[in-house]
C-alpha cells in the first residue's frame, strides 16, 4: 500500500496557501507535517480528509485492501475539534462513529470499552462526553481511530496542550498502527516520539524534499 500525492496546490477563499506538494509514504511509514503558521500544514491535510478541494493535483492510495475512489474513504482526520457530541455518552459517541465508518478491508476495529481502555479511560463510556475534562475529551477523540479500522490517520495537532503521559500514550497508538501496515500523517510543533519519520516542511507556497529523522 502506498499514499501517492502529485503536484497538490490548494486555495482558501482568493488566496493560494500552497503549490505543487508531491509525496509518497507506504505501508508502515509516517509522514510529520512541519512549518510556521499560515505555511498551509492544516490546510495540506485538510485536502487529504476530502473536507476541501484541490487546486490542482492527486492524492491517491494505491494497491489497497479495497478499491479506492477517494482516500477520505480510507481516511481518519483528527482534527483540532473531537468531533464528539456532548450530550450523548462516550460510548454512544464511539459507538456512532464505529457504524458511521464501518472497517475499511483488512483490518477490524475495536469495541467502545476496548478502545477506551486503550487511550487510558477505561470504566467511563457510561458518562456524558460533556462531563469529561478536556484532557479526557482529547483522549477519547483518539479513541475514535481505534473503533473502525482505516489505513490512513490524518491528524492535526493531536497532542497540543496533553501532558507527557498523553503524548506517550498516543504515540504507543501510532506506533501499533503502523506495526500494522498502517499509514499516519500528522502536523505538529511537538515530536511525536517515532523513530523513521519522514518530514514534509511547508513553506507556503513552498515545500522541502523529503527527509527521515529519527
Amino acid at each position: 500500500m502506498r499514499l501517492v500525492a502529485e503536484g497538490l496546490s490548494a486555495r482558501r477563499g482568493e488566496d493560494l496557501i500552497f503549490q505543487d506538494v508531491s509525496f509518497e509514504i507506504a505501508g508502515g511509514e509516517a509522514l510529520v507535517v512541519k512549518g510556521a503558521n499560515g505555511s498551509g500544514k492544516s490546510t495540506l491535510l485538510r485536502v487529504l480528509a476530502g473536507l476541501l478541494p484541490a487546486e490542482k493535483g492527486t492524492a491517491k492510495l494505491l494497491a489497497a485492501a479495497q478499491p479506492v475512489e477517494r482516500l477520505s474513504e480510507a481516511a481518519h482526520y483528527l482534527g483540532h475539534r473531537n468531533a464528539m457530541k456532548r450530550e450523548l455518552t462516550v460510548d454512544e459517541n464511539l459507538s456512532f462513529w464505529k457504524a458511521f465508518f464501518g472497517d475499511f478491508a483488512g483490518g477490524t476495529g475495536v469495541s467502545a470499552d476496548e478502545a477506551a481502555e486503550s487511550v487510558g479511560l477505561g470504566g467511563i463510556v457510561h458518562l456524558p462526553f460533556g462531563y469529561l475534562s478536556a484532557g479526557q475529551q482529547r483522549r477519547m477523540a483518539m479513541a475514535k481511530l481505534l473503533v473502525a479500522w482505516r489505513p490512513v490517520w490524518i491528524l492535526d495537532e493531536p497532542t497540543a496542550a496533553l501532558d507527557a503521559a498523553a503524548e506517550a500514550m498516543f504515540a504507543g497508538l501510532v506506533t501499533a498502527h503502523l506495526a500494522h501496515g498502517g499509514i499516519a500523517i500528522a502536523a505538529t510543533h511537538q515530536p511525536l516520539g517515532l523513530e523513521g519519520v519522514k518530514e514534509l516542511r511547508m513553506k507556503g507556497f513552498e515545500y522541502s524534499s523529503l527527509e527521515t529523522w529519527a
